[in-house]
This record gives C-alpha cells, structure tokens and sequence, in this order.
C-alpha cells in the first residue's frame, strides 16, 4: 500500500507543488481547497483525491474528518494560510486585518491538526506545519511583514503546545517548516528558489523524518532554525 498524504491548501503555489511532489513520489495524495472552481491546476495532477475545505470553518474541518474517517494518514501537512498585505504593521492594520492574519495562520492550523490527530499513523506519522523562518522570534525582526511574521510566531508557539500535549508516549513527530524565500505570489519573482526545488526538499524532510519524534523548526534543507 502507498503511503497516504493529506495536504491543507493545495490549489496554487507551494501547496500545490508539493502535491505534485508527493505524487511522483509514488504516495496517495488527498487535497484540499477552499474552492474547487479555482483549482484547474491541481485537478490536472492525475490519480489525487480533492476535498473541499475552509480551514477558518470548524465546521467545514469537522466534516472532512468525517469523510476521511477510516483512512490513516502518514502525513498531514498543512500549508494553508495567506499574506495580507506586505505593507501591514500594528498602527495601520485593521481588527479585521488582524483577525484574519491570526484565525487563518494561527488558530485555524492547529485547530485542524488536533482534529485530524486521530488519523495520523501514531508510530511514525508526521504533522508538519508551514511556518516561515519570519516566525522566528530571534532572527524574524526586520525581514518585512511584521503582522505576518507575528502570525507565524504565533502558530510556533500553538504548535509547541499542541506538541507538549500529546505527551512523551506519542510516535508522532511534528514539524515546523520553513520553505525558504521562493517565487510565488508572496515571494515575488526575485526569490532564489523555484517551488519544485523547495518543495522536493520539503517532501525529503518529511520522509526523513517519520520515527524521529519530538518537534523540529527547520527548513527545506533540514537546517535547523531558532524559534
């Protein structure tokens, strides 16, 4: 039997790209997106399952875990989130700017991955949360898009507790990852890295890492990162 993968946000961009790595890879790949009209580029991708969700709907994850009931995942990486603006900072940002930034990157991630937990392998599944080396609370500062960044610290820090959580008897290893600055919509097109190349690395930590345990903040190259 293939190894199964359940990927969060995969219609465009690195989401994408990693079902398409995975696919190639020879796994069962199950995807989701917000809305399926917009997904051409993912229903192209043969022999894949596409499920419709909106993470910031617990409802919405509710019954995707009803649906996906009986299945056991491998590995559920979950890559959904959004941007906002570049230019937003605490003095100009709305409330309702504000709350998007931390229910989508936040919030909704884990919330999805302590529904999902149950069925994730657990002897050597792996959660893998995309994170942003500007969650970094150390090194973050000063690379641009403060909100965001914030946002990501702040899924660092959920997913640490989420971790401690499961407690020291789980197989299950968990990773924050970072994907390295690559071309894509919030990337831009002076980024170094194309999204095959970081998402090829990406799947190989993934692998790497199944039995390993414990909770890592790395990036596509395995380099370890502060927190």
């Amino acid at each position: 039997m293939p190894n199964t993968v359940l990927i969060i946000g995969a219609s465009r961009g690195l989401g994408l790209g990693l079902v398409e790595q995975f696919s190639r890879d020879g796994w069962q790949v199950i995807a989701t997106v917000r809305d399926p009209q917009r997904a051409e580029e993912l229903k192209a991708v043969e022999d894949i399952r596409i499920e419709t969700l909106d993470i910031d709907d617990a409802a919405s994850v509710d019954a995707l875990a009803q649906r996906l009931s009986g299945i056991t995942l491998d590995v559920l990486y979950i890559n959904a989130g959004i941007s906002g603006s570049r230019t937003l900072s605490a003095d100009t940002a709305t409330d309702e700017d504000v709350r998007r930034l931390f229910v989508t990157n936040a919030i909704a991630p884990v919330r999805l991955a302590q529904r999902m937990r149950a069925l994730v392998d657990p002897r050597m599944g792996v959660i893998t949360f995309m994170s942003s080396i500007m969650g970094s609370v150390e090194t973050g500062p000063g690379m641009g898009m403060p909100l965001y960044g914030a946002s990501k610290a702040a899924l660092n820090h959920l997913t640490r507790t989420f971790v401690a959580e499961l407690g020291e008897d789980t197989g299950l290893t968990v990773l924050s990852m970072h994907p390295g600055w690559v071309k894509t919509d919030m990337g831009g097109a002076e980024a170094p890295l194309d999204i095959e190349t970081s998402c090829r690395g990406m799947v190989e930590q993934v692998k790497r890492a199944a039995g390993q345990r414990g909770h890592r903040f790395i990036d596509y190259q395995g380099e370890a990162l502060p927190w």
